[in-house]
């Protein structure tokens, strides 16, 4: 270099990225401190004991009640707050969206969906729980040998499914049991992504489990961010599955909110057209 100077690499990034970045940084954040208060009762409860097994039907109420809403608000909120919609520019381009992504997007979600998401919640967190008792109790008997592997499979079906489930709710989609039916076999016709989900959540559950105050700082909000982005790809599939039964061949079928707009823009060109 000329006189002996030497040139400092600088750090140019566009203010739209740095948006982008503490954009994510928030929702991470928001997801975080929405799943922490929602599971209060149950992180209270499992601290107090580490044999939660023992106790079923106390632990069994608090899984019926607590995770499934705030899952299911959880990926509504991410899903609310990554729009490409109405973003412009810069943000345009990486998909994401202009707003804040206020707490009160996750407050609402879990108002709107608590009924639904229970009710989604209770079939397999009722199979979960009976398989997991299963396997405790008869894993010394006689019956163990036969009733042990049937009850593991069990449980991890309704393990990969419970989040699919969620995320159709999440995006609008209703609850029927051809959905608990749809669910399972999505899941399972996804096994690389039904993997990846199971690893995300065994890893994040062993880290908050080690350290709870970092782990719920930190993890759930990323970790429910994949989660939910391969749970809606699972979820689309139960769309078209739906779409095939009812008759409706040829019609590209998305998750239910895009399927509103897009049912509101064809009524808008309809309309124009008549004018």
């Amino acid at each position: 270099m000329p006189n002996g100077t030497v040139r400092r690499p600088r750090l140019n990034v566009a203010y739209g990225s740095w948006e982008l970045i503490w954009s994510h940084v928030h929702r991470v954040l928001v997801v975080n401190l929405g799943i922490a208060v929602t599971n209060l009762p149950l992180l209270l409860a499992l601290q107090m004991t580490h044999q939660p097994w023992r106790h079923p039907v106390f632990f069994g109420v608090l899984l019926l009640v607590l995770p499934g809403p705030s899952l299911a608000a959880a990926f509504a909120y991410l899903g609310a707050t990554v729009v490409t919609g109405g973003a412009t520019g810069a943000a345009a381009a990486t998909g994401a969206s202009e707003e804040q992504a206020p707490v009160r997007v996750f407050v609402a979600a879990y108002r709107r969906l608590f009924r639904r998401a229970v009710l989604v919640s209770a079939p397999f967190v009722l199979l979960v729980v009976a398989a997991v008792v299963d396997v405790v109790t008869l894993r010394t008997s006689a019956l163990g040998a036969a009733v042990v592997p049937m009850a593991v499979v069990v449980a991890l079906v309704a393990t990969v499914a419970w989040p699919v489930a969620l995320a159709h709710v999440a995006g609008g989609g209703t609850v029927g049991r051809r959905l608990f039916l749809l669910a399972p076999y999505a899941a399972l016709r996804h096994p690389l992504l039904t993997l990846m989900n199971l690893v995300l959540a065994a890893v994040a559950l062993l880290l908050v489990n080690q350290a709870p105050l970092m782990g719920l700082a930190v993890l759930p909000g990323c970790v429910l961010f994949v989660i939910g982005r391969n749970c809606q790809v699972m979820a689309d599939f139960t769309d078209r599955r739906a779409a095939a039964d009812h008759g409706v061949p040829g019609v590209p079928v998305a998750p239910a909110v895009r399927e509103r707009g897009a049912d509101a823009a064809s009524e808008e060109r309809s309309r124009a057209a008549h004018v």
